[in-house]
């Protein structure tokens, strides 16, 4: 393989790279998302500067995405906290755990999502939806939701999901210090809500060492949703350099 060979991948194994080369189309990406009140402190330890934190919010989302380009279909969950940054209103992603290595390395590698393996699940039991999150054999998460109580209207449902995002992207140098450490931005584009509903929720999560979703407590469900829609990630964008800037 020649240099200039080298140069066009992205990733390796150089000959059955660990993700396709492409921008992933969702289709029929269904969520479960439960807003909630958490210990400010708890929250004060996790999300970095030059975030700032305007109420002590946490989202807990389940997604089943229904069909991925390159991917096919898997699930997803995490938490993400509602933060401002240079004036603008966003979230910061703080972990997510998913069923896909492909998806896990891509989304690690090409931008900065916190990706690491699990095991969720969506589904609709007994008139619940239902979200659940396992880490091997335990579970850490489980979500119910009145299944489609209430129509939620489609622009606020849109509003939810395409906040811009916010994610630390660290690549170790071969000294075992970072070589790039970077604040990055990104969006939700070309969104097509197909369903919306609301209505009541419940949220519990178990401490375990590996997933510690539960180290942002549940004092008060806020909010619910259920959404499946049609949409595109656009490309990150650094917006701080943890190398460069502050102190």
């Amino acid at each position: 393989m020649r240099i200039d060979d080298v140069r066009r991948h992205v990733t390796a194994p150089l000959t059955s790279p660990a993700f396709p080369p492409m921008v992933p189309r969702f289709t029929d990406r269904e969520y479960l998302n439960i807003v909630y009140r958490t210990d400010v402190d708890a929250l004060r330890a996790v999300v970095p500067e030059p975030l700032r934190i305007d109420e002590p919010l946490v989202r807990f989302e389940v997604m089943r995405m229904g069909d991925v380009s390159g991917y096919g279909p898997y699930t997803e969950a995490g938490q993400a906290i509602p933060v401002s940054f240079d004036g603008e209103q966003g979230e910061y992603l703080h972990a997510m755990y998913l069923d896909n290595s492909q998806a896990i390395a891509s989304g690690r590698e090409v931008s900065a999502y916190p990706k690491t393996v699990g095991a969720p699940r969506l589904y609709a039991e007994g008139g619940a939806l239902i979200g659940t999150l396992d880490y091997g054999t335990l579970r850490v998460a489980t979500a119910t939701m009145g299944y489609q109580h209430h129509e939620l209207d489609r622009r606020a449902a849109e509003a939810q999901i395409t906040v811009p995002t916010y994610m630390v992207k660290i690549i170790p140098g071969y000294d075992g210090t970072p070589r790039v450490q970077e604040l990055v931005r990104t969006e939700i584009t070309e969104v097509v809500v197909k369903e919306a509903y609301t209505g009541p929720a419940r949220l519990q999560l178990f401490h375990h060492v590996l997933a510690p979703v539960a180290d942002l407590p549940v004092l008060e469900v806020v909010s619910a949703s259920h959404i499946r829609t049609d949409l595109t990630l656009a490309p990150v964008k650094p917006v701080f350099d943890y190398l460069k800037e502050g102190s």
